[in-house]
């Protein structure tokens, strides 16, 4: 699939903002838009690292945004994982007010009712969420970057929370969760009401060897 094949289901401005950059449409993003990306309907997306996850999650958030539908928060485990998707989303899309929230402020950070899409670590919307921040409730589309740390005994409960509030919060939130590791892809999109998106392809072929006196044996 190509871009300009999508180009009457997107924003004219974010396909501007795309076509110098994209000609065609990796699979794993042709499969997300045959399951209703661009319809508002929520995904589980589950492939390979550098298989085009993070521009399944842009093309979600930004159309919503530039059809004025509504916000959208990137959520992120590690403070240092905000801070670049904050610069890559600033630099890409320079019309769009883009908010970097990861400070230790216990508060509702009013500030933010301005913004078009936050990026934050979970432990942030959760404080967020305690002080009932009322620019929430403008949230449209909420992705969930590492999905699969639902798993992780310090980080999951948290998450857990996180999605169970929102999805109780917000009626009608796009939820996209990305991972390239889930184990159970199914029972969790089953959990989060969203339709998995599975795919192998990798733009380098993974090769899995054996190394012996500085030789490669490959399988």
């Amino acid at each position: 699939m190509k871009l300009a094949d999508i180009k009457g289901c997107i924003c004219s401005r974010l396909y501007s903002r795309l076509e110098h950059d994209i000609t065609e449409l990796r699979p794993a993003q042709e499969k997300a838009i045959d399951s209703g990306l661009l319809e508002g309907k929520s995904l589980l997306v589950c492939t390979p690292t550098a298989s085009g996850k993070t521009l399944i999650a842009e093309l979600a958030m930004m159309n919503n945004i530039y059809k004025g539908i509504g916000k959208a928060v990137y959520i992120v485990p590690l403070k240092a994982l905000a801070s670049e998707k904050y610069r890559d989303f600033k630099n890409r899309y320079p019309d769009i007010k883009v908010a970097l929230s990861i400070g230790d402020s216990d508060s509702s950070e009013s500030r933010l009712s301005s913004y078009d899409l936050i990026v934050l670590t979970s432990e942030k919307l959760d404080s967020l969420i305690k002080h009932h921040a009322p620019w929430l409730r403008d949230v449209k589309t909420v992705v969930i970057d590492e999905i699969h740390l639902l798993n992780d005994p310090s980080r999951g409960p948290t998450l857990e929370i996180l999605i169970t509030l929102l999805r109780k919060m917000l009626k009608n939130i796009q939820l996209v969760g990305l991972s390239a590791t889930i184990g159970n892809p199914f029972e969790l999109s089953d959990w989060l009401s969203a339709e998995p998106v599975l795919d192998e392809w990798r733009p380098v072929e993974l090769k899995k060897g054996v190394v012996l006196d500085s030789s490669v044996e490959f399988g």
